[in-house]
């Protein structure tokens, strides 16, 4: 894994969030971006070298929504920026991590995209990102 790529944050409203997190920060979004595969609109902020994306449901059956309802706002996810993300699934299966994606798949700001599931990594749901760049 190179470095923390984005903390993921589950918000009720992107907007109101936005405004939030723009005044914490100091500097607008630099990207909206709607992922229709997961009911979900994003929001980025870069924070030096990493970033934060926001996640607003549009769909009550989304992943988002269900963490919402479940939990409340807040972090969601942690997302590690990888090299060859085919290759470090296949390291983390071997080294008995349990994959939630069986392959990658194209998520938010040009990335491929895998999450690891929560039970088997105390608690924390945890992203893989390769840039398609």
């Amino acid at each position: 894994m190179l470095k923390i790529e984005h903390i993921g944050i589950a918000v009720k409203n992107i907007k109101d969030s936005n405004d939030l997190f723009s005044r914490l920060l100091g500097a607008e979004p630099y990207k909206m971006e709607e992922v229709v595969s997961e009911g979900v609109l994003t929001s980025f902020f870069k924070v030096g070298e990493n970033k934060v994306e926001l996640l607003q449901a549009l769909r009550e059956d989304s992943p988002i929504a269900r963490f919402l309802e479940k939990k409340g706002e807040g972090i969601h996810h942690i997302a590690f920026d990888v090299a060859d993300i085919s290759a470090e699934m296949d390291r983390l299966q071997k080294a008995g991590f349990t994959l939630i994606n069986e392959h990658p798949k194209k998520g938010a700001d040009n990335k491929l995209v895998c999450f690891l599931h929560p039970k088997g990594t105390n608690g924390v749901l945890i992203e893989l990102c390769q840039s398609m760049d």
